[in-house]
């Protein structure tokens, strides 16, 4: 059976008359007529009973009308479905961020998403930077929110969120009274950060900066979450040079100095596979952009 000779079926079983169905089809007659019989063919037994003054559907025919239709139709949503997902509007979208942009960005991109592409289901999980690039290699992650700078040569990385760094100790601190706080003056302090193990790179930056001061840092606590590494340092286990927007979360318990004069920033950026397409994935990543913008 071929949809073109249901839809001429059900064309005629609805007229019952050929000459309107085949007005209606912009078909000639004897085709329509020929459609029938082949249909009649596959099916194996008559559908219509007709002669030069009536047309009427056998049992068999309005079994088959009933299930014609419903086939049609199921084929046409089919046909909707497959053109949304590739036009990227409708699908399911694996995504991993890490933590400290998540208060700031994620909700925000994911509720204009969802909003623009209802049809679209996203998975999200925490996930820090390096698993989200193995995640994304190994294909069981569609999109990564990740810690910046990254090489990863496998990934095409969007650069999505800039910020200053900004220097953190506790209010306690003899430091927190002193007007001018540089960076100079955390050299012999203890530092708290977020784990190498989870982001190398955005660890190397940040460190960097404190070599271009003149000392290396004395760590003496890595952790999993810049939430965790600050909420230390308000406890007065150490200083702490981290992302300014993860540090303004935490200004009610700690004494803040941005690092605006620095040229080293931090960055958010959104990975995914390099050389591949994928549309919604592609719209995830201009609606994210226009987010951040606006």
């Amino acid at each position: 059976m071929e949809f073109k000779q249901l839809r001429s079926f059900i064309a005629v079983a609805r007229a019952l008359n050929f000459s309107r169905a085949a007005r209606e089809l912009h078909l000639s007659q004897p085709a329509l007529s020929a459609q029938i019989k082949a249909l009649e063919y596959d099916v194996g037994t008559r559908l219509l009973e007709r002669n030069r003054r009536m047309v009427r559907l056998t049992r068999a025919g309005e079994t088959l009308l009933a299930d014609a239709e419903v086939l049609l139709q199921n084929a046409g949503e089919a046909r909707e479905r497959a053109l949304r997902v590739a036009s990227g509007e409708a699908g399911h979208l694996r995504i991993a961020f890490v933590a400290s942009a998540m208060p700031e960005l994620v909700p925000a991109i994911a509720l204009a998403f969802r909003t623009r592409y209802p049809q679209v289901t996203l998975e999200l999980k925490n996930l820090p930077t390096v698993l989200q690039v193995e995640a994304l290699e190994a294909k069981t992650l569609d999109v990564g929110f990740v810690r910046l700078p990254l090489t990863a040569p496998g990934l095409a990385i969007t650069p999505l969120h800039s910020e200053p760094f900004a220097l953190a100790i506790s209010k306690s601190h003899p430091l927190a009274r002193k007007k001018r706080l540089t960076v100079a003056d955390l050299a012999a302090e203890p530092f708290v950060t977020y784990g190498q193990r989870w982001a190398p790179e955005f660890y190397q930056t940040w460190t960097g900066i404190c070599r271009k001061a003149g000392f290396t840092p004395v760590i003496v606590q890595e952790t999993a979450e810049m939430d965790t590494a600050l909420a230390l340092v308000a406890a007065g286990m150490g200083v702490a040079i981290l992302p300014e927007g993860v540090v303004n979360r935490h200004r009610r318990m700690l004494k803040v100095k941005p690092l605006t004069r620095e040229a080293v920033r931090s960055q958010v950026g959104i990975a995914v596979i390099r050389d591949s397409s994928d549309p919604l994935r592609d719209n995830l990543i201009a609606l994210a952009k226009r987010v951040v913008k606006q």
